[in-house]
């Protein structure tokens, strides 16, 4: 079993990962939350772990050769693996990357039946990095297909043309996954996300659907 350190990255995610499991928004095994390292490797929870009892084995460290670490056994990657590569290729200023199921993220993936969501013009996307008044800003959108490697190949083909206006994207029917050059920032990203998608609801709500 290896010991942690301090400034290991995983006392990191695990901390996030117990956080989001209280806010329901990693139930059960879902969801998935990674750290790259300076060498370009990354720790990403393993599959089929429970987020809110992390222990420090429960990851799996991926190198950029496609090397895996598995510190036991029963380790696995998680499914999601294939994502987060993804995102590490396109946004090389990104040190961490969050995924989560939540129910708002699901009800507002299907508001629309495009592939970009509208967000309101509210106060928190200028956390999210947009700092224009009234802002036009949209969501990207996913399809969610059984196979994840399909949504990563889909993502990357989508943010290679047309860069994404926020470090964040919905994958229909399944989650949001939010990257950030830390994990404090990458934390902060997803509540900020979860709060928009919750006032989304709420408006339809309060205003009949509108």
């Amino acid at each position: 079993m290896n010991s942690p350190t301090l400034t290991d990255v995983r006392l990191e995610l695990i901390t996030a990962a117990r956080h989001f499991y209280q806010q329901g928004w990693m139930v059960g095994t879902a969801g998935n939350l990674s750290a790259r390292l300076s060498d370009g490797s990354f720790w990403i929870t393993a599959s089929g772990k429970s987020k809110g009892e992390l222990a420090i084995d429960d990851f799996v460290r991926i190198y950029p050769d496609g090397r895996v670490e598995q510190p036991t056994k029963d380790s696995k990657p998680s499914a999601e693996t294939a994502i987060h590569q993804v995102v590490y290729h396109l946004f090389p200023e990104a040190t961490s990357c969050y995924h989560i199921h939540s129910v708002e993220a699901n009800l507002v993936s299907r508001f629309v039946n495009g592939d970009a969501l509208p967000l309101p013009p509210l106060e928190m996307l200028k956390g999210l990095g947009v700092w224009q008044e009234n802002p036009d800003c949209v969501m990207p959108i996913f399809a969610n297909h059984l196979q994840v490697q399909q949504i990563a190949t889909e993502i990357k083909a989508r943010f290679s043309n047309t860069p994404s206006q926020l470090p964040a994207l919905l994958i229909r029917d399944h989650g949001v996954t939010v990257w950030a050059s830390s994990c404090t920032e990458a934390r902060n990203y997803i509540e900020l996300v979860e709060y928009i998608f919750r006032y989304m609801v709420a408006a339809r709500g309060v205003l009949g659907g509108v």
